[in-house]
């Protein structure tokens, strides 16, 4: 068996690592500055950053939003609503199609669904638009010497529509995990692991989880990166309940926001 295997299996078999707890910051409402020093500093410093992708780094969620009304739309189907898309977010392919299928009430398979929407997103994806402060936040962190992975949901032909555009960017990682086609993603999140898979490929040592930052913008995600023991950032789509975003470490408006150095990271220059 090979190192990261045991790696990764090491991350499964143990309880996520004692450490002390680390409140929630909301940075999208004013706080004192006195205040807001005394939280910042129970951030934990740490070594690697792995990012979620559709409406995080792409502004791919409303592309998705389009190809499930179309294919529902065909069969008389119900409304694609914001309720329903909150509980899609961060989904494999496979529990992501089940889910529409029910909740829709559309009358075909989850097999027929995928095959329908399949060419709806050959369509749709290559459009995906960076969202406001990505590239820039890393490169810079790729210009640090920051080790950056994208942990997604997506399968890998999906992401190769999503980032048609975009290659420039996404080569500064140093992998992609895409959960709905790797093999070694047994469960989807909210289960931690595409992120402990994720951190298990970073070059010898991997890193502890501990030491891993985790950016998403979907609840499920959230859940998943705090299941791997992980901090995470979250820059959630304006219309999310607030109550939804109270397991993210920090919360901001959007990437622009983000400090660098308060988990320990280069600063911008």
């Amino acid at each position: 068996m090979c190192h990261r295997s045991l790696v990764f299996k090491r991350y499964k078999s143990r309880l996520v690592p004692r450490r002390k707890r680390i409140p929630t910051i909301n940075l999208s409402f004013p706080i004192s500055i006195d205040r807001g020093r005394k939280k910042m500093e129970q951030f934990e410093p740490v070594t690697h950053v792995l990012f979620d992708m559709d409406g995080l780094l792409l502004d791919s969620e409303e592309i998705y939003s389009r190809a499930i009304q179309e294919v529902s739309d065909r069969h008389g189907g119900k409304a694609f609503t914001w309720e329903l898309k909150v509980r899609q977010m961060g989904l494999v392919s496979a529990d992501l199609a089940a889910l529409v299928v029910k909740e829709l009430q559309l009358p075909i398979t989850t097999e027929e669904y995928l095959a329908e929407v399949g060419p709806v997103n050959v369509r749709l994806f290559p459009s995906a638009n960076l969202m406001p402060g990505a590239e820039r936040l890393l490169r810079h962190l790729h210009s640090k010497g920051v080790h950056i992975a994208v942990a997604t949901s997506s399968s890998r032909e999906n992401f190769e529509l999503k980032t048609t555009h975009h290659g420039g960017v996404f080569q500064l990682f140093k992998h992609i995990v895409t959960g709905s086609s790797d093999p070694e993603v047994k469960a989807g999140k909210p289960a931690p692991d595409i992120f402990l898979i994720c951190a298990s490929r970073f070059p010898e040592p991997a890193p502890h989880p501990s030491k891993c930052l985790v950016f998403e913008d979907a609840p499920n995600g959230v859940k998943a990166a705090r299941a791997a023991g992980m901090q995470v950032v979250m820059v959630p789509d304006p219309r999310m309940d607030p109550l939804l975003t109270q397991e993210a470490t920090l919360v901001l408006k959007s990437l622009e926001e983000f400090k660098p150095e308060l988990f320990g990271l280069p600063a911008f220059d």
